[in-house]
């Protein structure tokens, strides 16, 4: 197995994603901003008997991303599956941000996932097969998460685009959609928020979907 690329490895989602994949045995790339956060994810993921590969990387650099992807391919060859959890998580009121502000959020939420599949995915389609996820969230946009709000409304479009590009040459490009704060021991944990990126990798081609919610009603 050519394994699984984690971007934004930090707690929550992106560990228990990690892990998860790591139990079915799938080596990992874990990809984050900081060294302390890829030692931590990688000592969670080791546990599980698989190998491991840390790549630090900033998903609004297109080109350190890039040589990031590049670095989980030299190691365990093109991935199997490359999930993007790369957020930026914040506060701000209609008129509250800055553009500079707006622009450094949209980059994170959305420019970094469509740069990672843009540099990954093709190779994935040429070999014939692969999953590209992406965590989304807001189902219903919010006033007091502008930024957010447009962000993963803009993931929803983009999951779009590239299931046309890439999903005929089997790709399954989607998004886990998830509708609450996350937090361990409760609805939105992320153990159980993890479940569905792995249903979504292996679901069969003809039932494909584009996007799995996780709206706490299942726990």
């Amino acid at each position: 197995m050519a394994g699984a690329v984690v971007i934004g490895a930090g707690p929550g989602i992106g560990r228990a994603v990690a892990v998860r994949f790591a139990r079915e045995g799938l080596p990992i790339a874990l990809i984050a901003r900081t060294g302390r956060t890829l030692r931590a994810a990688a000592e969670a993921v080791a546990s599980h008997g698989v190998p491991v590969v840390t790549a630090a990387a900033d998903s609004t650099d297109r080109d350190a991303l890039g040589a990031a992807l590049d670095e989980a391919v030299r190691a365990h060859g093109v991935p199997d599956v490359v999930v993007y959890n790369a957020a930026l998580i914040q506060a701000d009121a209609p008129g509250e941000l800055s553009v500079r502000g707006h622009m450094e959020a949209w980059a994170v939420n959305v420019i970094g996932a469509l740069a990672a599949a843009a540099h990954i995915a093709p190779a994935m389609a040429a070999r014939g097969g692969g999953t590209f996820l992406v965590t989304g969230g807001m189902p219903e946009p919010k006033p007091e998460y502008v930024s957010l709000s447009l962000g993963k409304a803009g993931v929803r479009t983009l999951v779009t685009l590239l299931d046309q590009t890439y999903g005929p040459s089997g790709v399954h490009v989607a998004s886990v959609t998830v509708a609450g704060p996350v937090a361990p021991g409760t609805a939105f944990d992320p153990d159980d928020i993890a479940e569905h990126y792995w249903r979504l990798h292996v679901q069969p081609r003809h039932r494909w979907e584009r996007e799995a919610l996780h709206d706490g009603g299942s726990r």
